[in-house]
């Protein structure tokens, strides 16, 4: 399996809501950055960090959330995808949407580093 078959596994567990496939494909010390102005915004490393600080606060206040990787570009252990995020917040009832590049780092067959680069501040104005 390639590097850019791994990310793709990724995002397909995404959106079957499969969190076990995701972590499985996750390496125990993962470094994830979530870009400043994000709302899940820092840098947390290891499954239940991620979990506790990125994908529970996506679960818990948005309604949808959806994560539509568009482009993928992958060269060494790198892999590059484009796309799209969407979900409706559920504290003003405003649909968030914003455009997103995600760096994925794979080492041994996992991911061992996730980067994202989003337009924020197009996302953060269903937040208010």
């Amino acid at each position: 399996m390639g590097n850019t078959d791994v990310v793709r596994g990724v995002y397909a567990a995404f959106e079957v809501g499969d969190v076990p496939a995701v972590l499985g494909a996750l390496a125990e010390d993962v470094e994830w950055i979530e870009s400043d102005g994000f709302p899940t915004a820092g840098t947390y490393r290891g499954h239940d960090a991620v979990v506790q600080g990125v994908f529970m606060p996506l679960v818990q206040d948005y309604e949808g959330f959806t994560v539509k990787p568009e482009t993928f570009v992958g060269e060494g252990d790198s892999v590059v995808s484009v796309g799209w995020y969407e979900g409706r917040y559920k504290a003003t009832g405003k649909v968030a949407r914003a455009r997103f590049a995600h760096v994925w780092t794979i080492r041994d067959g996992k991911v061992s580093r996730f980067e994202q680069i989003v337009d924020s501040a197009t996302f953060n104005e269903a937040l208010s």
